[in-house]
């Protein structure tokens, strides 16, 4: 990444923000394209970082934001379970076309987009264990975000030729501090609440989830590898573990001290009763502006065992998932504010997915 600056879109998000201090950290001057409105105070706070204002509607911002950037960090996305196709169009696809066009314009010879597994994510797969790069996209997407990631991140990859180098990368369940609307302080809210039952239906369900750090650490490597190797190829990027969610959510309970989920639900039950929640959602009058309290998608990701082989990351980007999931436990509880909400009833309503949280 010598040579210029690294700009990086999502800047003032969880992923995005963690990625600008990477990049600081490895001496990097970064540009932060920002969204207007959006809180700036911690990106301000640190020397070497520049901001411009836009977003990826903005053609004009885009430019700006590009000029003398040598690599891109693509982080910013639509990241929710509902809304239009449009909308998610406009965003993760449309957007990520314009920004590798500014890209191109500006003179940059990095493209890394931050894509996630969902993009091969279809409606009927059931359980699937160490899925590798070669498992092709479905025919029939699970929904729009699924549908809008992998469009995206074919175009990312078409665009890869000598000079400009495109690489994605496929986290997923990112977690790690400074997270406040993710997957983990969603559930933990719900635990907290008393809210989030045991959706697993008495299976274990394993799952790959990605630290923060080690997102990070694959996405400066992919800025930096050789682009004989990576141009135009996609990575899975997880933790080293093979993780138990419901067991994992149990272990973070202990830490924080709330119960666990409970009780068991049947699949079947908390599978039907996702679909008419998020059916009746859908049926209200007037525009939403939340999501459903709980979704199919939702559903599919707390119940479906889905891991992923990321020895091609190893091979290519020599990513090696510095941060272990022990470690990172350990330092679990300095991550969320004590909580001072009684222990209550279980049920669905603490579980929500309308702030940009649902997992990559």
């Amino acid at each position: 990444m010598s040579g210029g600056k690294v700009l990086v879109t999502g800047a003032t998000g969880f992923l995005g923000g963690h990625l600008v201090d990477g990049a600081l950290h490895q001496g990097h001057r970064v540009r932060a394209l920002v969204r207007p409105g959006r809180d700036t105070a911690r990106l301000r706070a640190l020397p070497g970082v520049e901001l411009v204002t836009g977003d990826l509607t903005d053609t004009d911002s885009l430019h700006r934001a590009a000029e003398g950037c040598a690599t891109v960090l693509h982080s910013a996305a639509r990241v929710v379970d509902h809304g239009s196709r449009a909308a998610f169009e406009r965003t993760n696809v449309r957007g990520t076309r314009l920004l590798m066009a500014a890209a191109r314009a500006a003179g940059a010879h990095r493209f890394v987009f931050v894509s996630s597994p969902s993009a091969l994510m279809g409606v009927r797969d059931g359980d699937r264990l160490g899925i590798a790069e070669d498992a092709p996209y479905p025919h029939r997407f699970f929904n729009h975000y699924c549908a809008t990631k992998a469009a995206a991140e074919r175009e990312v990859l078409a665009a890869d030729t000598a000079g400009f180098t495109t690489v994605a990368l496929r986290p997923r369940g990112i977690w790690g501090p400074r997270d406040t609307s993710g997957f983990l302080p969603t559930l933990v809210a719900a635990m907290r609440a008393g809210r989030l039952p045991d959706l697993s239906g008495g299976k274990r369900v394993l799952v790959s989830l990605c630290h923060v750090d080690n997102a990070v650490d694959a996405c400066l490597r992919a800025a930096v590898a050789p682009a004989a190797r990576v141009g135009g190829r996609a990575y899975f990027v997880a933790d080293r573990e093979v993780t138990d969610l419901w067991d994992f959510l149990a272990r973070v309970a202990a830490l924080l001290g709330c119960d666990p989920p409970g009780p068991k639900v049947p699949l079947p039950a908390g599978r039907a009763l996702a679909a008419t929640v998020e059916t009746l959602w859908r049926l209200r009058p007037g525009p939403a502006r939340t999501g459903p309290p709980m979704s199919r998608y939702m559903m599919a990701l707390l119940t479906r065992s889905t891991t992923y082989d990321t020895t091609a990351a190893h091979r290519d980007l020599g990513y090696e998932a510095p941060r272990t999931q022990t470690e990172a436990l350990r330092d679990l509880p300095t991550w969320f504010p004590p909580s001072d909400r009684p222990r209550g009833a279980a049920g669905f309503d603490a579980v929500r997915t309308d702030r940009g949280d649902t997992p990559r």
